[in-house]
């Protein structure tokens, strides 16, 4: 049963320095960044473990942090903020390089975060350096010393991805014991060159309770022991705008939802789903990774694009 504790998200935070044929802009971003504050956007009391550098950008994240109420516990980073520059294709899709302070990445467990884990309601890891033997022994510790939910995001990234295979065993012996782990098309493909309904499959032989699987423009489905679900994306007005937030957007759309109700029934799960398309699909209309509802789709003009 999950605890009475906030949410609790632990993974990746960074500048995020998009460049495009319009220019260059920057946000504060990061997996585990965008899912923390998606999830106070979405009404829950949420802490952010996380390295921040103790530099312009540092403070830059600290702030953005402060407005949506997410708590930070923060790990300091010797070699600044973590950087990722994105480039653009012409679908909207984010090409990453990373600087040195991403790449190295690393995360403290000290009492403070063990305090913070074992309180939580649920804690919710995504782009977390499993390829970090000692970083991932130290989590799964701490993750013992609660009784709360985990939900997993791999979330890897090629540009820092320093060792797949052993990526791959940390994220599948955390994966193991989760209530939920969602994966995309596109994690199946770098982890383990294989199509995502297989990855789904070998994560519940594994262990997982559940698996979201995120296909893009082909929707999301979930898969456990017992059943199968699969819904398409969600209609919108105006076009899409950017792509970065999606994925994100679902798994704090579909945290929410699990803590207000564990699904049982193909009709709970498809409900889930339904929210967590509804709200990536309003991610996606608007430039960053900023979580956006539904309800702020109201002000766009329609293109005739549906979704």
């Amino acid at each position: 049963m999950p605890g009475t504790g906030p949410v609790v998200v632990i993974g990746d935070a960074l500048i995020d320095e998009l460049r495009d044929a319009t220019g260059t802009r920057e946000f504060v971003g990061g997996a585990a960044l965008n899912v923390a504050v998606g999830l106070a956007r979405l009404g829950l009391p949420t802490t952010l473990i996380a390295m921040v550098g103790d530099d312009e950008a540092g403070t830059h994240i600290r702030s953005y942090l402060d407005d949506y109420g997410v708590r930070l516990v923060a790990t300091p980073s010797p070699l600044g903020t973590a950087r990722a520059v994105s480039i653009r294709n012409a679908g909207g899709e984010p090409e990453y390089e990373f600087n040195h302070a991403a790449r190295a990445r690393r995360i403290r467990f000290g009492d403070e975060e063990r305090r913070t884990i074992a309180t939580a309601a649920i804690t919710v890891i995504s782009c977390f350096a499993f390829d970090d033997e000692a970083q991932t022994e130290e989590l799964a510790a701490a993750l013992a010393g609660t009784d709360g939910l985990v939900a997993i995001d791999p979330n890897p990234r090629a540009g820092m991805l320093h060792d797949r295979e052993r990526f791959v065993r940390g994220f599948e012996a955390l994966a193991a014991g989760a209530d939920l782990v969602k994966v995309g098309e596109d994690d199946a493909a770098l982890l383990y060159g294989e199509p995502l309904d297989l990855l789904q499959e070998r994560l519940l032989a594994a262990g997982a309770a559940a698996v979201l699987g995120t296909r893009g423009p082909g929707g999301a489905g979930v898969s456990t022991a017992a059943l199968s679900v699969t819904r398409p994306i969600a209609e919108a007005p105006a076009a899409v705008v950017d792509t970065m937030g999606a994925g994100d957007a679902v798994l704090s759309s579909a945290v929410a939802s699990l803590l207000v109700e564990h699904p049982s029934s193909e009709d709970a799960w498809a409900t889930l789903l339904e929210r967590a398309m509804e709200v990536a699909a309003a991610t996606c209309r608007f430039e960053g990774a900023l979580l956006r509802l539904p309800s702020a789709l109201a002000g766009l003009e329609s293109d005739g694009a549906g979704s």
